[in-house]
């Protein structure tokens, strides 16, 4: 090549296929040898590029500026415009008969709708609160340290399904049955990160309540508890609060019981008007005094803030109702309550330790 541009008239020449085959060889063969070259021939062949889709571009706007100025407005306008007349008339003529369809066709909608259960709550309506980690891999700096510290505890299973727990006894955790159900192994996590392998201990599906145990040696099982299970019912109207992991850190959320019944009028559940989301399932739900009066289940996802939980009472049957040979250590429930009194910050600090994540894991999911 003599020049710059005897170069470019080459490559131009590529581009539109005007080379001889054994020219063609020869420029291939040089862009190969000569990176500069070839750097030369993409920059410029883009450039071609940029001029001719300018051109399209130019083209297509006189074109339309064309179509247009030949375009009769007004006549198009008057050929798609009604005839108001013939509308009037119209009408005039038929709207005795067009009403009485109208109010036919929205009976038979009301009648199938109501028929169908269309406006009555259906079971799907009931969003129950367990979180899914299967597309939750990410690791926190909470479960790095997690990591960090059990090293020698054995291993952390990432979780299939995820919720909240709170202790009952000495090593023993109450949670929701939806969330370990079917599960082959359950980790309990608490609110510094550690995580313990637990094992199901019984579960109670009538009240949708399981009891857990942390087997893990290196678990310290409480000696006390700062809060008892609230054996009587309690009323709409109650401030309530709640804590819960709906994220990879602990969750606090407050408001008050809106209905002595539960989902469909359901005797062994209080209404709650609270914030939840998956995960909140098995938390406790506590009173102003400090009492747990029940057990964060699910919500209605056709009406905002309704939530729904076990209350305390058909906690303590399922408690209660566990085989002896079940239990290899004693669960003990407490009697005390030293919640009471306090403001609700120092509730939550005193609390905050005895509630945990609950990760089960499920080989078919």
């Amino acid at each position: 090549m003599k020049s710059e541009t005897d170069l470019i008239n080459k490559a131009e020449a590529y581009f539109r296929d005007e080379l001889s085959a054994e020219d063609r060889e020869r420029f291939e063969q040089l862009r190969e040898n000569d990176p500069a070259v070839d750097q030369l021939v993409v920059n410029h062949f883009n450039f071609m590029k940029q001029l001719s889709d300018y051109g399209k571009r130019h083209q297509l706007l006189a074109d339309l500026e064309d179509i247009h100025s030949e375009q009769d407005i007004a006549s198009i306008r008057r050929s798609v415009t009604p005839n108001e007349v013939i509308i009037k008339k119209l009408w005039a003529k038929h709207r005795f008969n067009l009403a009485i369809a109208a109010s036919v066709a929205l009976f038979t909608l009301l009648s199938t709708l109501l028929y169908t259960g269309t406006f009555s709550p259906t079971k799907s309506d009931l969003v129950q609160l367990s979180q899914d980690f299967k597309d939750k891999l990410r690791m926190t700096d909470r479960e790095i340290r997690s990591v960090k510290s059990r090293l020698n505890h054995g291993p952390v299973n990432p979780g299939t399904y995820g919720g909240t727990g709170f202790a009952l006894s000495g090593n023993y955790i109450a949670t929701g049955l939806h969330i370990v159900k079917g599960a082959d192994s359950v980790y309990i996590q608490n609110s510094d990160g550690e995580s313990y392998k637990g094992r199901v201990v019984y579960t109670d599906a009538t009240y949708d309540v399981a009891i857990l145990q942390i087997t893990d040696p290196h678990f310290k099982a409480f000696t006390t508890l700062p809060y008892f299970i609230k054996k009587s019912e309690s009323g709409p109207a109650e401030d309530v609060f709640t804590v819960g992991y709906p994220r990879d850190s602990q969750v606090y959320g407050k408001g008050y019981l809106s209905a002595s019944t539960g989902y469909r009028g359901d005797t062994t559940q209080y209404q709650v008007s609270i914030d939840v989301n998956p995960g909140n399932s098995g938390g406790p739900l506590i009173d102003n005094r400090g009492n747990v009066i029940g057990l964060i289940q699910a919500k209605q996802a056709s009406m905002e803030g309704a939530a729904f939980a076990t209350k305390s009472s058909f906690l303590l049957k399922a408690i209660e109702a566990i085989p002896s040979d079940s239990l290899t250590d004693k669960l003990v429930l407490s009697k005390k309550n030293s919640l009471s009194g306090l403001s609700r910050n120092e509730q939550y600090n005193k609390l905050k330790k005895y509630v945990f994540m609950v990760k089960a894991y499920s080989a078919k999911h």
